[in-house]
């Protein structure tokens, strides 16, 4: 894993996203946390249809105070399969329904693929993607323009699981979606962090601080709060913590220390059937009798997310949060 940026020299990151909720959570540390030099943002179908995609996250952005930063709309369903959305878990809107006025910023006049590629390039320094979405965009940019690859530090996924699914009982919801996208994502011949379900679940943040968070009249972190809220379920009434979701995929880049990972071999099914969108992660001690046998496949290695520091990733979120932009220490 990558060392933690210094404020000094932020890391220079693209998110590619399907905001919804925790996608917005991760929006805001994004902006907010001076460690970071947000690029852009590229905008694909997932929680929501693309077009909700990038209203929620022009919204988010405006209500972060983020800078002038580009959004580019990207695929409109995944390589293969239809669009299978989760407004079930996001509301109607993909944003917990809050409510929330529409933006007055718009889009760029090109692609996501286009702006990832032009953004990639353009840097002088080494981008890291974080992608929090179903890896279509990516996909299209690696398959497209291959030569990006040159230029990029790493990618630090949301997606897959180590153990159990959500879409499926063994697919993660993102993989699910586009399982060929993933599988192309995972062999970009560049290093890859999985910041799947097994770590993605565990961040909680607690009741007290959601209505700390709530009660605020500054924007960004008022919505901060309102998304956490959404993100329960609460434990009772009075205690509506909840999860960080894909911004633990932010603070994974920004704190690598605060996520343990391992090295390994790691595939995605892409056969029809109940294990299609599983991310097959290998993590025998030695080989079996498959392989004794002559059953052997070349699997990317994958530093995979197995254990999370939950209090240290908690307490970043919320420090830069509750600054505004600029002011984390």
């Amino acid at each position: 894993m990558p060392t933690a940026p210094d404020p000094q020299q932020p890391v220079p990151v693209i998110i590619d996203c399907d905001t919804g909720v925790d996608d917005a959570l991760a929006l805001l540390l994004a902006v907010r946390h001076p460690g970071l030099d947000l690029r852009a943002v590229t905008c694909v179908a997932g929680n929501t249809d693309v077009e909700g995609v990038v209203r929620n996250t022009l919204t988010v952005l405006e209500q972060a105070g983020a800078p002038d930063v580009p959004v580019a709309r990207g695929a409109e369903r995944p390589l293969i399969e239809a669009v299978r959305t989760a407004r079930h878990m996001h509301g109607h809107d993909g944003m917990g329904d809050l409510g929330l006025p529409a933006p007055t910023r718009v889009p760029v006049d090109v692609d996501a693929v286009t702006l990832l590629r032009r953004e990639i390039l353009a840097s002088p320094r080494p981008v890291t993607l974080i992608p929090t979405a179903p890896a279509t965009n990516i996909a299209l940019l690696l398959r497209t323009h291959p030569e990006v690859t040159r230029n990029i530090e790493r990618i630090v996924f949301m997606g897959g699981a180590v153990a159990t699914g959500n879409a499926t009982p063994v697919a993660e919801f993102n993989v699910w979606h586009d399982p060929e996208a993933a599988a192309i994502l995972l062999g970009a011949g560049v290093p890859v962090t999985m910041y799947g379900l097994d770590v993605f679940q565990r961040v909680i943040v607690p009741g007290p601080d959601v209505r700390r968070l709530r009660a605020s009249t500054e924007p960004g972190t008022r919505l901060a709060g309102e998304l956490l809220a959404h993100r329960g379920p609460a434990t009772d009434e009075s205690d509506p913590g909840g999860g960080l979701g894909d911004a633990g995929a932010v603070c994974a880049v920004i704190d690598p220390a605060g996520l343990t990972t391992h090295r390994l071999p790691v595939e995605v099914c892409l056969a029809p059937g109940p294990a299609r969108g599983q991310t097959l992660v290998d993590r025998r001690a030695r080989v079996g009798e498959a392989e004794l046998h002559g059953d052997t496949r070349e699997q990317p290695l994958v530093d995979v997310g197995l254990d999370v520091d939950v209090a240290r990733y908690v307490e970043l979120y919320l420090t830069a949060v509750e600054q505004p932009r600029g002011l984390v220490s």
